[in-house]
């Protein structure tokens, strides 16, 4: 009894600490994951030189959100300053950011890489931000992309 009480308490404990979407709106000041700045943000073009040179790159970089994971917030398509886009995860699904980000500008810490990302995953995020079926079996080739794992997400505008 004792046992199954205590697979219980571990089934439990796991499931509220699992990260949950923020309650609340995405404000201006409002800092998701660790804390971070708006100060030290790396322009676009140093960031990619960087990546030419190494595989990844601890940096601070801005943009705005174009897309964000409808369901939980587990992710976001970044627009960037020369409108490119960069797809964005969090750091061991530690923290998600609130459903209603997308159209706000915010400031990304943590590390900058690229990678070519499967047709499978991408058919996921596509079928995640509830794109058509047939957007998603348009979908046929794997693409290389600029990637972001936050650390922490600061909401700017």
């Amino acid at each position: 009894m004792k046992k199954i009480f205590f697979a219980l308490l571990i089934i439990t404990v796991a499931t509220f600490t699992h990260a949950q979407p923020p309650v609340g709106p995405a404000t201006p000041g409002n800092i998701y994951g660790e804390k971070t700045t708006a100060e030290d943000v790396v322009p676009l073009t140093d960031v990619t030189k960087s990546l030419s040179k190494i595989d990844t790159i601890q940096t601070k970089i801005t943009g705005k959100v174009l897309a964000s994971c409808p369901k939980m917030g587990c992710w976001m398509d970044v627009e960037l300053a020369d409108k490119s886009k960069m797809f964005v995860k969090f750091k061991d699904y530690a923290f998600f950011v609130p459903t209603d980000i997308v159209g706000k500008t915010v400031v990304l810490d943590g590390l900058a890489f690229t990678k070519t990302t499967s047709v499978a995953e991408l058919q996921h995020y596509a079928k995640d931000a509830k794109k058509s079926k047939e957007e998603i079996e348009a979908i046929k080739k794997p693409q290389k992309q600029l990637r972001f794992l936050a650390d922490g997400v600061l909401v700017v505008k």
